[in-house]
């Protein structure tokens, strides 16, 4: 299966992470619209969705601190509040890609996710494959995962992302939140990164009050590189999906130049 785009839209941008369970209604309709326009301009796209948690998973799992192992009884009851929070969301963005004429179909990741310290080691992806192949947009989320060493954890997005590129081999990963991309000391967006930027970009990202505004800017960056360091063919770009028609183009146009790339040149290119 060739030319497969994984697209995440960041909990930050579909959500109000100040809020509690509060979903920002309008600017996930638009986003949902626009990959239905890239779908209707590009039949051939193929693409596997996920969301981030925001305001509902993050809300719901800081009380158990459920990313870090879940033994006791309220923690295992806090796990089970934290999967019913994401997929909540899910169901909400299910709900909004589907009026938009995208034909989503929702893959629960806890329903096989299994994980060693933290990191997820499977993760079904027959339903994947079955869902691609018949012109249908997989989509996953942030979820719990059963962890074989602390019981339980969170997986995010990107560790699911992270997981599948070795199965699904993507050309393209766009990650979507609410800034126009990686930014240096002064505020400017770094066009490209490749593996032999990796130490001053860290360098710049770690010494710049509130450009790592998540604080997960700069392991982003630094678990990309390794990404596509080993699938060299392919490219992660990170964009603003706050502004209006910029994921309809980068969808339908992989030469356009916004926000960060992060890819391996080719060995005669590296430097």
């Amino acid at each position: 299966m060739q030319n497969i785009i994984f697209l995440k839209l960041g909990g930050s941008l579909i959500t109000d992470k100040t809020q509690a369970y509060t979903v920002e209604t309008r600017r996930l309709a638009r986003l949902a619209e626009e990959v239905g326009q890239a779908l209707d301009k590009n039949a051939g796209l193929k693409l596997l969705l996920g969301h981030g948690s925001g305001s509902f998973g993050h809300w719901a799992a800081k009380p158990y601190d459920t990313r870090h192992g879940v033994e006791t009884a309220a923690q295992w009851r806090g796990y089970a509040e934290v999967a019913a929070a994401a997929a909540h969301l899910n169901h909400i963005v299910t709900q909004a890609f589907c009026s938009a004429g995208v034909p989503v179909w929702s893959l629960q990741p806890s329903a096989s996710a299994r994980c060693h310290d933290y990191v997820l080691q499977h993760l079904d992806v027959h339903p994947i494959h079955a869902a691609l192949a018949r012109d249908l947009v997989p989509l996953v989320y942030g979820d719990v995962a059963l962890d074989d060493v602390h019981g339980g954890t969170i997986i995010s997005t990107e560790d699911i992302f992270l997981f599948l590129a070795h199965h699904l081999r993507p050309t393209r990963i766009l990650l979507l939140g609410q800034v126009d991309g990686v930014l240096d000391s002064e505020g400017r967006v770094i066009p490209r990164i490749t593996p032999a930027d990796l130490p001053a970009i860290q360098q710049a990202l770690s010494g710049s009050a509130g450009v790592d505004v998540t604080g997960g800017m700069t392991d982003k960056v630094s678990r990309m590189i390794e990404l596509v360091q080993g699938l060299p063919a392919t490219c992660v770009h990170i964009l603003n999906g706050a502004r209006p028609g910029a994921l309809r183009r980068t969808l339908l146009d992989p030469a356009i130049d916004t926000g960060t790339r992060i890819y391996a040149p080719p060995k005669d290119e590296d430097h």
